[in-house]
């Protein structure tokens, strides 16, 4: 995926998805084992793995590592490391666990990382990646399917509705809106009955550019012999954004930018969510009634493929130059990691997807997973591919999501047409992107 961006062994960083008011400290008794650790051998080869985690996914991370350095008897560990201050980044880790959107926040550098399929020949370590669902590959794997990095925390894009609040204006929630009308309904009834905040979002290029295009069939980006050009403001787009432009007149939408939809809808403030599928873990863990169904579409969009979304998320990456014996430990914790047992553990204390068919069967007798969303994270991520279909923006992701979050917010105040910021948006993130590559 990430050559087909335009992408050299990348800086693949963006911040694993979660809500910004997770708490960030680990429990004592993970805190204590983690420091009884120090003890082990000075022999011990030990990876420090930079992270940007907190709440439940830190402690899931911590209490996997813990059991990997523990079977390792001193061959071996993982350090995990918090995101240090920008003056102590200059001494990189040897693992990262990373979106593709960050890189310079993460590090304050572009360090080179060892493509995923090149460590089971570099390391001399038995590896096996075929068993990973195509669309999870697909999200860290280069021009030539090759995996790049473990896509280990990755999430589908979903709306989440708190059922109290629906029950409480009339709305049956057994019935979820699968389409932008039908949620227009309940935006509606919701508002009526005194909901000041119907609706609001997360990610929103990712959930309402990216995947909608996605969804009813509409490249991202095309592909050009020297160039990619973002497409991101074709009909569908504008149609869509102008609808909700209405419905923030209409106060049924309440734009949020960044991650700031998560808080309020964790904090009742807000009755509807379109968001990420991570989000759920922290929602279980408050004790929210929480509904969580599959993005809606338009059913009036000819050629519409609701189930044609784009997971997205952090991958765990190994950087460059490191040596063999520090190349078998990183091997043996990818195998680690994909052993259905752990992938069980991490995906039901994240809400993460699950990256392969025993995970799933895994999970499913384990009941640790919402079964609408095991289900529909199956379908989806079994299928074959579309890889036209994907972002091609590689480093310029964060700068197309910065780009439409400034020209977007003329339209909520009724001061800019839809075409209008989304032409701009196009006009000033092409010019960010660079020449395509790696074909």
């Amino acid at each position: 995926m990430l050559a087909k961006l335009g992408f050299q062994p990348p800086p693949y960083s963006l911040r694993t998805r979660r809500p910004a008011t997770m708490p960030r400290s680990i429990p004592g008794v993970l805190a204590a084992t983690l420091f009884c650790l120090s003890g082990l051998p000075a022999t011990a080869q030990e990876l420090r793995l930079r992270h940007d985690l907190e709440g439940p996914a830190l402690q899931a991370l911590s209490t996997l590592t813990v059991r990997f350095n523990d079977q390792q008897k001193g061959k071996g560990r993982i350090q995990l490391e918090s995101l240090p201050p920008p003056a102590e980044r200059r001494h990189l880790p040897q693992l990262a666990l990373l979106d593709i959107a960050e890189s310079r926040e993460f590090f304050d550098t572009l360090p080179r990382f060892l493509p995923l399929h090149e460590l089971p020949k570099a390391s001399g370590e038995k590896l096996e990646f075929r068993g990973i669902f195509p669309q999870v590959a697909d999200a860290a794997d280069d021009a030539a399917g090759r995996l790049q990095a473990l896509p280990l925390g990755l999430s589908l894009p979903v709306l989440y509705v708190n059922r109290r609040m629906l029950a409480a204006a009339g709305v049956d929630t057994a019935k979820p809106p699968s389409t932008w009308w039908e949620l227009q309904e309940v935006a509606g009834k919701l508002y009526d009955s005194g909901v000041k905040c119907p609706l609001t979002s997360s990610d929103f290029s990712w959930l309402h550019l990216e995947n909608l295009s996605s969804q009813h069939g509409q490249p991202v980006v095309l592909r050009q012999p020297n160039a990619e050009r973002l497409m991101v403001n074709s009909l569908v787009n504008v149609k869509h954004i102008a609808l909700l432009a209405s419905w923030q007149k209409s106060r049924y939408f309440h734009y949020s930018a960044g991650r700031e939809g998560e808080s309020r809808f964790l904090a009742g403030e807000c009755a509807m969510l379109t968001g990420n599928s991570s989000l759920f873990a922290e929602a279980r863990r408050r004790g929210l009634d929480t509904g969580i169904h599959a993005l809606p579409h338009y059913d009036d969009v000819h050629g519409a493929s609701p189930a044609d979304i784009l997971p997205d998320g952090a991958s765990l990456w190994v950087l460059a130059g490191l040596k063999k014996d520090q190349l078998q430990v990183a091997a043996r914790f990818m195998r680690f990691l994909l052993l259905p047992e752990n992938q069980r553990d991490w995906v039901k204390a994240t809400t993460y997807l699950p990256m392969t068919p025993a995970a799933i069967d895994a999970l499913r007798a384990a009941e640790a997973f919402p079964a609408n969303l095991l289900a529909a994270a199956q379908k989806r991520l079994a299928m074959p591919s579309k890889n036209s279909l994907r972002p091609r923006l590689g480093g310029a992701r964060e700068r197309l999501r910065a780009i439409l979050g400034e020209e977007i917010l003329p339209v909520w105040n009724a001061d800019r047409p839809a075409k209008e910021a989304l032409d701009l948006t196009v006009q000033r993130a092409n010019a960010t992107l660079p020449p395509a590559r790696g074909r």
